[in-house]
């Protein structure tokens, strides 16, 4: 498996991922569940973010429509 700095992973690198065997290493399958679980996570927190993003959106342009829409209330009220 090869990281190259900067480079996000994703959760299906994450679920594909492979490693060497060597005679004392880790429980294949345990290692594999574990990088299921940590991929699934990463779908869920990527899923969370997508949502973040949306609504944020959402209530940016909710604020640029109030300043347009108020644009001049505040100096109305100083001058007048």
């Amino acid at each position: 498996m090869i990281y190259v700095t900067g480079e996000r992973v994703q959760a299906y690198q994450v679920r594909s991922a492979f490693f060497d065997t060597r005679w004392r290493g880790l429980d294949p399958a345990q290692v594999h569940d574990y990088l299921c679980r940590v991929a699934d996570e990463m779908d869920r927190l990527h899923r969370e973010l997508t949502t973040a993003r949306t609504e944020s959106e959402r209530v940016r342009q909710a604020l640029r429509q109030w300043q347009s829409r108020h644009n001049g209330c505040r100096r109305r009220g100083h001058d007048g």
